[in-house]
């Protein structure tokens, strides 16, 4: 048995093979940079408007329009002292602009322009290479791409970009007592849910899996589904089968499809019969079957593997302290990740903490760690690792 602390180290000490793939720009959002990226031009690419009104050149209260730039105008447009132009947002400003003005200051006459107060060379025009030069970094290796870095690598003009692939992944959930929803239940028999809360939190957090199955507890059936899932995947995920009873079959069948353990069962609660193992450049997480733990331990542990297999510089859940909004006192005896919910900047444990009862973790946003038999104050700090 391994602490906490070994697991998650033991996780992060994993030699990973990271794979590069060109994908293009729309199908990027969530994939980590494989090279840097720089500008290839200047941002902007010419002196514009920043917004619509009109061009002027020299400083004055009066002018005479001469013409009119609209945004994608080409054509070359110069500007004599006492001239303006009518311009909008984003259209390159004429030769010799001193200022741009907007219209809601202004007064026009015919052809002939009057101004509030006299402008301020320099005002609302957006210089060229304002934001970016070219040649500059815009992205370092391994950032990951948000929607505003798609914006921003678009207006660079690529259109495909060099990207860690994100790991494939399937779901085996395992147990002759689980029946798939819409199916009728009989005595003794529960539907089976772990399968459909892990695809859920593989897919929220940007990954994807690629088949999921449920196999009955039969040692054979259970050592052929391993074998089959590990050919198409890079993480298999099992839920159920890992304890020490006589159906538990998963340990004794990973360990006859070549896979190395690198833990079995950490020092906390819920989720002690936890299993990491490894067959090359493949890894296999069996967590334990009650809804809460299984969840819990993809939280805590896949989750930081799934980014490291992607490149991503994060690494799990972001987590915060939060003050506790009540005294609390967790008399297990092993460190707890227990369901909780944060509201107006405090942490409320909730009820119903079971392994076996997920409605708390549904109701919930996060899971906050605390250490065995330990009694906290209500303002007490604890540190929360935020699930929604």
């Amino acid at each position: 048995m391994v602490t906490i602390k070994e697991a998650l180290q033991i996780i992060r000490d994993q030699q990973v093979d990271l794979r590069i793939e060109n994908r293009n720009l729309g199908e990027c959002l969530g994939y980590s940079l494989a090279k840097d990226i720089y500008a290839p031009f200047d941002i902007p690419s010419f002196d514009n408007s920043a917004m619509d009104g009109y061009a002027l050149c020299g400083i004055s209260l009066n002018y005479e329009i001469v013409g009119e730039v609209a945004a994608g105008n080409q054509s070359e447009v110069g500007l004599k002292k006492g001239e303006a132009v009518r311009i909008f947002t984003g259209a390159k400003v004429p030769e010799n602009t001193t200022a741009v003005v907007m219209q809601e200051k202004t007064r026009v006459k015919g052809n002939r322009l009057s101004l509030e107060q006299e402008p301020k060379e320099g005002q609302n025009i957006r210089k060229r290479g304002g934001e970016l030069r070219k040649d500059q970094v815009v992205f370092e290796k391994y950032f990951t791409i948000t929607p505003a870095g798609l914006g921003l690598i678009g207006s660079l003009g690529i259109a495909e970009v060099e990207v860690f692939r994100k790991p494939v992944v399937n779901i085996i959930t395992t147990g002759n007592e689980l029946v798939e929803p819409g199916n009728p239940r009989g005595e003794g028999q529960i539907y089976e849910s772990n399968s459909f809360a892990l695809a859920a939190a593989i897919e929220k957090h940007g990954f994807q899996y690629r088949e999921k199955k449920q196999i009955e507890d039969d040692f054979e059936k259970i050592k052929e589904g391993i074998r089959a899932s590990l050919e198409t995947s890079d993480v298999l995920i099992l839920s159920g089968g890992i304890s020490v009873g006589d159906y538990d079959f998963v340990k004794q069948a990973l360990e006859e499809n070549g896979v190395k353990e690198q833990f079995y069962k950490v020092f906390q609660k819920p989720g002690k019969p936890l299993y990491f193992g490894r067959k090359g450049e493949k890894y296999v997480f069996a967590l334990p079957g009650n809804p809460a733990s299984s969840l819990s331990c993809f939280y805590i542990y896949v989750l930081p593997m799934l980014f490291r297999l992607s490149g991503s510089e994060k690494t799990g859940l972001d987590h915060f302290s939060f003050p506790i909004s009540h005294d609390f006192e967790n008399r297990a005896d092993r460190p707890s990740f227990l369901k909780a919910r944060i509201q107006e900047g405090k942490v409320e444990i909730l009820n119903a903490q079971s392994s076996s009862m997920i409605q708390s973790m549904a109701l919930g946003n996060t899971l906050a760690f605390i250490d065995a038999e330990t009694k906290l104050a209500q303002g007490d700090q604890i540190e929360c690792f935020l699930i929604s």
